[in-house]
């Protein structure tokens, strides 16, 4: 049982207006950086995080993610119950929805749910507040216009923190001076984010309906969520198709999905070092080829 556990079974009675107490918990597997609980009452189920009590901030960032995202009424995302602090711990405190696999119709159903996503215009790019892209500080400092917005916010400050890890890039400055280039007769407007959206974080419920969870939620430019998609791969072509068919996909994407990739690259490398520096170089040299 959790050392801090009836301090969080208070906080959910408090949020739900039920009384809940926590008579199982079973600790769950794929969180790589707060630990993850079932817990029940019985009757109640919920999905349990915690983490050290610094992690705090970065609980409050996600639950106002989520809600953004359950307030579309369109891509599902666990409904946030409560956060807090809870003896020397950090906790977050969501719906439970339990896993199954893909049916007939579910890749295709994920596509447009998220394109529908999409479609939420936002009064600007950036946030009302800077969060983490794993485990790394994101600013989100407003902006009107999305090539200074992702050259000042993204790129520029994701260069910075990998040069303090060692990583030089050559060329890179060139390329931060022609972000303009990459979006000529391209002007997006900003839509709600997932901003974090790999295969490990979205996933099928046992009815085979798509949801997504581990947002870092910002107003951006939708194809960043759709180059995430395949930097890691496991989406199917279902996905795609359909995403495209509610909203079509522009013909320069092929050409920016690798600049966008690049902000995860350069992050992955400052979160765990190793070959992804020497991928980032490869990306920064693709990209000015096919400019110059």
């Amino acid at each position: 049982m959790l050392s801090s556990g009836s301090d969080i079974a208070a906080r959910i009675s408090e949020a739900t207006g039920e009384s809940f107490e926590i008579k199982q918990s079973t600790a769950l597997q794929g969180g790589c950086i707060s630990n993850a609980s079932y817990i029940s009452n019985g009757v109640r189920s919920y999905f349990l995080k915690t983490n050290t009590v610094s992690f705090l901030d970065q609980f409050k960032q996600e639950k106002q993610a989520l809600e953004e995202i359950v307030e579309t009424n369109t891509l599902r995302a666990p409904r946030p119950i409560c956060f807090g602090r809870a003896k020397r711990e950090a906790f977050l405190v969501l719906e439970y929805i339990e896993t199954g696999r893909p049916r007939e119709g579910s890749w295709e159903s994920m596509g447009r749910l998220l394109a529908t996503l999409h479609k939420e215009r936002k009064p600007y790019f950036g946030w009302e507040i800077d969060n983490t892209i794993g485990s790394t500080y994101q600013p989100n400092q407003r902006r009107e216009n999305w090539p200074i917005f992702f050259r000042e916010q993204r790129l520029e400050y994701q260069l910075k923190l990998c040069r303090s890890k060692g990583l030089a890039i050559p060329g890179s400055d060139e390329l931060l001076d022609s972000i303009e280039t990459f979006l000529e007769g391209y002007s997006p407007s900003p839509s709600l984010l997932h901003g974090d959206l790999w295969s490990g974080n979205a996933a099928f419920d046992k009815s085979g309906e798509p949801f997504v969870f581990d947002p870092c939620s910002y107003y951006g430019d939708r194809e960043t969520d759709l180059a995430f998609t395949e930097f890691f791969g496991g989406f199917d072509s279902r996905f795609y198709q359909a995403y495209n068919e509610t909203m079509p996909i522009n013909s320069g994407y092929g050409l920016r999905k690798d600049l966008y990739n690049l902000y995860h690259c350069l992050n992955h490398f400052y979160i765990f070092g190793g070959g992804y520096g020497r991928q980032a170089q490869s990306m920064v040299n693709q990209l000015l080829s096919e400019i110059r």
